[in-house]
């Protein structure tokens, strides 16, 4: 009960910390103390999502697993393309509101959020026109197609990017990373649910929509218990405002800050459904399984950027600051390099291993493409925290450039690798991916630097 109360009572602080507690911790330390939050939420999500990935893919077997989850990467791809995710601007040009003009914030937060639900409610509805189309190039049975047309409303689980962005401005990452779990708990239960009733692909793809609707109303629900506490003087809800007009370059930031967050989930979410039309649901249930092995490697990178991009924000606020953005980011991008390396040696030297324990003798074919994609995903850990210093730095346009050429320039090339070499011919872009976006991130975040630096 002590605990608890001490839990409600953090909820109910403003959380926005006095100017000397700001000042005390650098933004280095700021960043790793965001990204241990994170990833503490992402260790439990990824250890209760095994239990889950090793149940389904057991009780399914390749075939039916890679229909499982090839619907949901159809789900997620069309909310990525369609939906309007806004954090990078409730943090960009929220951040001075939230401490001295809370109607100036609230006009702000409706203005995104509304553009955010709106372009969620025409994900749904762009879903579930294009399932009769995409479904028999991916080999998907009528019941298939028919399942996968009500599971469209999982993409609604992407709609919560502007309750995030406000959680950040609040320095909220423990609720960020509890968050984290909740998708993983849902499905689990819905695994229990499957496994004692003795069910199949349906009971499966229905567990999974409801984790994906709990997922988004939960952070919803969080922003607004803080917002309330947070700006009592202002009502949260209202009419919407064209937030562009006091906020000097915000249409063409969402945009291009969006585009840069489509871009890079874009591949991952298509280079599945690739290998599902290329080598047939059975491949893409190997590749899944391969690519959640690795999946440890390549988060932390994801939740570096997240947790840096409100720090980096405030550097680049500063006068002269662009020389800090770039030593604090070459400090934590090495860091996780070497925290990395453990894992990297087991992926490479037990992949078959591992393929076997998570899916049974029936998934061992994914060991080959493990180890390629393992070498992928560290050799990519510099992308996202790279990504968000140069839009920190107010120059998105050069994030996405980076990740358009790496990402999609480079993704055509996905069939010829697997007619050619099979499943493993997805490791093999992966790598060529990687190389080339690190590369081309780093250069321009240097150039960005070094002619502006003080």
């Amino acid at each position: 009960m002590r605990a608890f109360g001490k839990l409600k009572a953090d909820l109910s602080m403003p959380a926005l910390r006095t100017d000397a507690a700001e000042k005390s911790p650098g933004p280095v330390r700021r960043i790793y103390q965001n990204l241990g939050l994170l990833l503490g939420g992402k260790a439990a999500a990824g250890l209760i999502s095994l239990v889950y990935v090793v149940a389904a893919a057991r009780i399914l077997g390749p075939e039916q697993y890679g229909v499982l989850v090839l619907v949901n990467y159809f789900a997620m791809l069309v909310g990525g393309l369609v939906a309007f995710p806004g954090w990078h601007a409730i943090v960009r040009y929220g951040v001075q509101p939230a401490q001295n003009d809370h109607a100036k914030l609230i006009r702000l937060l409706r203005f995104v959020g509304a553009i955010e639900l709106l372009a969620g409610l025409v994900a749904v509805i762009v879903a579930a026109l294009a399932v009769p189309i995409v479904g028999p190039l991916l080999g998907w049975s009528a019941d298939a197609q028919a399942l996968a047309i009500p599971y469209c409303f999982a993409v609604l689980a992407t709609v919560r990017a502007t309750p995030g962005g406000y959680l950040q401005i609040l320095r909220r990452f423990d609720l960020l990373a509890l968050h984290n779990v909740v998708t993983p708990i849902m499905r689990l239960l819905g695994t229990f649910v499957v496994i004692v009733f003795d069910l199949g692909l349906t009971a499966f793809l229905v567990a999974w929509l409801v984790a994906a609707l709990v997922e988004g109303v939960s952070l919803w629900i969080a922003a607004i218990y803080l917002a309330r506490r947070h700006m009592l003087d202002q009502p949260l809800l209202g009419a919407v405002a064209d937030a562009r007009r006091e906020h000097e370059g915000l249409g063409r930031f969402m945009l291009t800050a969006n585009a840069d967050i489509m871009l890079g989930d874009l591949t991952g979410r298509l280079t599945p459904l690739i290998v599902g039309a290329m080598l047939g649901p059975a491949a893409a249930g190997l590749y899944s399984i391969a690519h959640r092995a690795t999946i440890v490697i390549s988060q932390p990178a994801q939740i570096l950027g997240q947790a840096a991009y409100a720090e980096l924000a405030r550097l680049a606020a500063a006068d002269g600051a662009k020389t800090a953005i770039r030593h604090a980011l070459a400090r934590c991008v090495g860091i996780a390099l070497a925290t990395a390396l453990p894992l990297v040696v087991i992926l490479a030297f037990f992949s078959h291993e591992i393929a076997v324990l998570i899916g049974g003798p029936a998934f061992a074919g994914a060991a080959a493409v493990m180890i390629w994609l393992t070498l992928a995903k560290v050799l990519a850990m510099a992308g996202p925290p790279t990504s968000a210093a140069l839009i920190a730095l107010g120059h998105p346009g050069l994030s996405v450039a980076g990740n358009l050429v790496a990402g999609l320039g480079l993704l055509p090339l996905l069939p010829l690798f697997t007619n050619s070499a099979g499943l493993a011919g997805a490791g093999y872009l992966a790598i060529l991916q990687a190389v080339v976006a690190a590369g081309l991130l780093g250069l321009a975040l240097w150039r960005v630097t070094a002619s502006h630096s003080a």
